[in-house]
Formats: C-alpha cells, sequence, structure tokens
C-alpha cells in the first residue's frame, strides 16, 4: 500500500509570470485553487485507477503570497482511502528563481469520490479501504 501511495504522488510545476497577478501583485487565490484542484484530482486518479470526481476542498491556508518571478510547486499526496471517497493533502512550495529559497505557500485537503459509468458513487478498488498517512 505504501508503494501505491508513493507512486501516486503528483507533481506539477508552473512559473509565475506577471499576467497571472492580481492588483497587488501576487497571484490569484483562484488559480492557485484551481491548480491544487487539478493536481489533487490526478492524485487521486493515479491512486484508484478509477473516474473521480471532487466532493470538497477544505481548510485552505494561504501561508505566503506567491509572487512573479518565482516557481511554484504544486504537490498531491493520498492521506486517507475510504470506501468511496479519498483525501489528498496538496501543498504548493514557491521558489525563487535565482536562489535555493524554498518555503510552503498555500496548503489544502481535498476530497474525492469515485463514481460509476452513470456518474453514481461506486466503491473505491483497493484491498485495504482504512488507513491514514502520517
Amino acid at each position: 500500500m505504501q508503494k501505491r501511495i508513493l507512486n501516486s504522488v503528483t507533481r506539477q510545476f508552473k512559473a509565475i509570470f506577471p499576467c497571472t497577478l492580481n492588483e497587488h501583485d501576487t497571484l490569484f487565490g483562484g488559480t492557485a485553487m484551481q491548480w491544487m484542484d487539478e493536481v489533487a484530482y490526478l492524485t487521486a486518479i493515479r491512486f484508484t485507477k478509477q473516474k473521480m470526481v471532487t466532493v470538497s476542498a477544505d481548510n485552505i491556508q494561504f501561508l505566503l503570497p506567491i509572487k512573479a518571478g518565482t516557481i511554484a510547486e504544486i504537490i498531491g499526496k493520498v492521506l486517507r482511502v475510504r470506501n468511496v471517497k479519498i483525501e489528498i493533502k496538496v501543498e504548493i512550495y514557491i521558489e525563487e528563481m535565482y536562489t535555493d529559497k524554498r518555503e510552503k505557500a498555500v496548503e489544502a485537503f481535498f476530497t474525492f469520490a469515485a463514481i460509476n459509468e452513470f456518474n453514481n458513487p461506486t466503491r473505491i478498488n483497493i484491498e485495504e479501504y482504512s488507513f491514514q498517512m502520517v
């Protein structure tokens, strides 16, 4: 199971350009949330190999502003799997392009549900249904 969790960790990188900034010269929060939902979705699918839909996004914390000239790394990791639902933690780390400085800027928790061909909830097809990552 641990190998499956490690194999489903999903990473996506984005360069932050001025065209993605709001009037405060920081990344739009909605853009960060969209990126996080996409990474969480891919993480859930990579783990379950099933059709998934977003159920909720919880406890979104914007810890640092994301500014132009940085690189954002969005990382999704499986936290918990239940019969139908899977919980994914997503973090955004920012790196300055020309230094070694790296900090966590955003984190959130996403819940996804497995669905069948009729878009109804369905059981997640894994051997072990209740575990939690530390």
